[in-house]
């Protein structure tokens, strides 16, 4: 059974940065795509970033590329997402799934969620 268990949210600042850390169990990286997903309030659940399985290759919605990193450490078994020039628009719940055959922001496509991490930009 996997299970997934995120932490490092919190309140920050715009500008800001915040990692997150995604603590995978019951699945090796190596195995499946492991993918962050975040919901506003008010709004559908949409992915941020992925990364898949073996080759590690990443994904990035268009609002976060180029601010947002996504990598994982198969000795800890953790994935990271290391979220910088935050915006007030990141604002939301951020959630953690797996596995996934390949990089999809399709919900469908994922087997288990973690209970997320709330993040909130604002001065």
């Amino acid at each position: 059974q996997v299970q997934l268990v995120e932490s490092g949210g919190g309140l920050v600042q715009p500008g800001g940065s915040l990692r997150l850390s995604c603590a995978v169990s019951g699945l090796a990286l190596d195995d499946g795509a492991i993918g962050w997903f975040r919901q506003a309030p008010g709004k559908e659940r949409e992915g941020v970033s992925c990364i898949e399985k073996h080759a590690g290759t990443t994904a990035y919605t268009a609002a976060v590329k180029g601010r947002f990193s996504i990598s994982r450490d198969k000795a800890k078994n953790t994935v990271y997402l290391q979220m910088n020039s935050l915006k007030p628009e990141d604002t939301g719940v951020y959630y953690c799934a797996a596995p996934a055959e390949f990089c999809t922001w399709y919900k469908w496509a994922w087997g288990s969620w973690g209970q997320g991490t709330q993040v909130t930009v604002s001065s």
